[in-house]
């Protein structure tokens, strides 16, 4: 609680009064000198989680040959852009690069783009994909206009949401703000708030929770404008749900483990389950076409995961091969990744359904 991050959390409180939720994750995750983002790699065992793709080559290899797949249905276009929102360490993009290095004329149209404001993730991301000419973004709108093969894994899941909860007295936004003693709380503000509460969840039970990610959905529907006017695909995976449900789903994430939401700020991962409905519906109506949800694991195994992991345990040691089917089934089983995560493709109106979405 005595971070900078918390010192200055709590001066801009004092000074404007409670802020919401969605401004609470944001200054967390992303303020330039302490957001979470900004100071740290956060993956992999020394960190607080682990994506997909530094579970397994699989599933990096599977999603390049899917964007080469969906360059192939859209005539081939010359040059296209690829881009990854939120790369990590890079780890998903060297992977895609590597298993697609062989589909004819694929490379030699590829502009790489990767969105990424983490300067600490750049620098390992430059590590990772060194020799290839990579231009990086701090958001998607910089990115050249053109026809996109975008893919998007957890990145979702990390944008700020609102949360309003109903009451007796109707809808009411949670915000954060500082009790008796100076620590971080949630209250509601007594101001009406069911102005972006969906219809179908209006009438939700006293105490129920919404949550919105206006953020999440301006990049659908950013990435469906771009897609209905020059053509490709976007392929967002995360965990979440095809909504409109109420539930709390924010949590922090601290050395793999769930922490106390408003404890050491800055210090531990925020993210909250995505509303796959609200992200399709914000595609279209960029003018796009969505296709799915659909769980992860039912994605992967329509891509070949299990003939790619076959091939992979051909040449393993037998250790190595172990550690394979753990991770294919930790990436498609039902107690692992497969059904609690889902894909959600976006392409242009006119493109026919995508490799896994048929």
């Amino acid at each position: 609680m005595g971070t900078e991050l918390a010192d200055f959390l709590r001066r801009q409180i004092r000074q404007t009064g409670p802020m919401t939720v969605a401004e609470w994750m944001a200054l967390c995750l992303g303020h330039p000198r302490h957001g979470y983002y900004m100071t740290r790699d956060p993956l992999g065992a020394a960190g607080d989680f682990t994506t997909a793709p530094e579970i397994s080559q699989m599933f990096g290899e599977l999603l390049g040959l899917w964007a080469a797949q969906c360059w192939l249905q859209s005539g081939q276009p010359d040059p296209v852009h690829l881009v990854e929102l939120g790369p990590g360490r890079g780890t998903l993009m060297a992977d895609a690069l590597r298993a697609t290095r062989r589909v004819p004329g694929f490379h030699q149209a590829l502009r790489v783009h990767l969105v990424e404001t983490s300067h600490t993730l750049r620098e390992r991301q430059r590590q990772t994909l060194a020799g290839v000419e990579v231009t990086w973004h701090d958001r998607l709108a910089e990115v050249p206009a053109g026809p996109l093969l975008l893919l998007a894994n957890e990145f979702i899941d990390a944008l700020p949401i609102r949360q309003f909860e109903r009451t007796t007295r109707g809808w009411a936004e949670r915000k954060v703000g500082l009790d008796e003693e100076d620590s971080f709380t949630f209250l509601l503000d007594p101001r009406p708030g069911d102005t972006l509460v969906p219809p179908a969840l209006r009438n939700a039970d006293i105490g129920a929770v919404v949550e919105i990610c206006p953020a999440g959905q301006a990049v659908a529907r950013e990435a469906g404008e771009r897609l209905a006017a020059h053509g490709g695909a976007a392929l967002f995976i995360d965990y979440g749900y095809a909504g409109p449900s109420a539930g709390d789903t924010l949590q922090a994430m601290r050395g793999h483990a769930y922490a106390p939401l408003l404890e050491a700020p800055g210090e531990a991962d925020l993210t909250a389950h995505v509303d796959f409905t609200a992200l399709a519906e914000a595609a279209r109506a960029g003018g796009a076409k969505s296709w799915g949800p659909v769980e992860q694991g039912s994605l992967l195994q329509s891509l070949g995961i299990a003939h790619r992991a076959a091939s992979l345990k051909r040449v393993a040691a037998p250790d190595q091969a172990d550690g394979i089917d753990a991770a294919l089934d930790r990436l498609t089983g039902d107690a692992g990744m497969g059904r609690l995560f889902k894909a959600l493709a976006v392409t242009g109106p006119d493109t026919s359904a995508p490799a896994g979405f048929e």
